[in-house]
């Protein structure tokens, strides 16, 4: 968990390819720092895929209310959600075969992060994305 090549991968690699995000929690209000923090990496360049059945759109994307509803297959899965929903997440992802997850700051589910990590997900935890990509991509 949170190996910086692995992050560093999670980002696009040192060429800064571009990925597609599908943000678990994303909201519609521009005050969120789910918001603002996939508005950032919008703005670099990701995809960004809202999943949220609460929201109708997020960032001029239709969000879509699980994972296994997205249409295309996600790079990472971005989550800022709280902690007691990270093992259905996981769950959802092995079910998918994704492989890479990243929990936000100040989110953590050490179990969750075992279960993920033992069927072959990728896990970055308690780390912003934004922050990271800022200081993995800078120069």
């Amino acid at each position: 968990m949170n190996e910086p090549l692995v992050m560093l991968e999670m980002l696009g690699g040192r060429g800064h390819a571009p990925r597609t995000l599908a943000v678990v929690g994303l909201s519609d209000d521009p005050a969120k720092a789910s918001y603002a923090v996939s508005a950032y990496m919008q703005g670099q360049g990701y995809r960004i895929l809202p999943v949220n059945p609460g929201v109708e759109s997020a960032l001029g994307e239709r969000s879509y209310p699980s994972l296994s509803e997205l249409p295309v297959r996600p790079d990472v899965v971005n989550v800022f959600r709280l902690p007691k929903a990270i093992p259905a997440i996981v769950d959802e992802m092995l079910a998918l075969g994704l492989e890479n997850l990243w929990v936000q700051l100040g989110i953590r589910n050490e179990t969750a992060a075992q279960a993920a990590e033992a069927g072959g997900i990728h896990v970055v935890m308690d780390r912003c994305i934004m922050v990271e990509h800022m200081r993995w991509m800078r120069g």
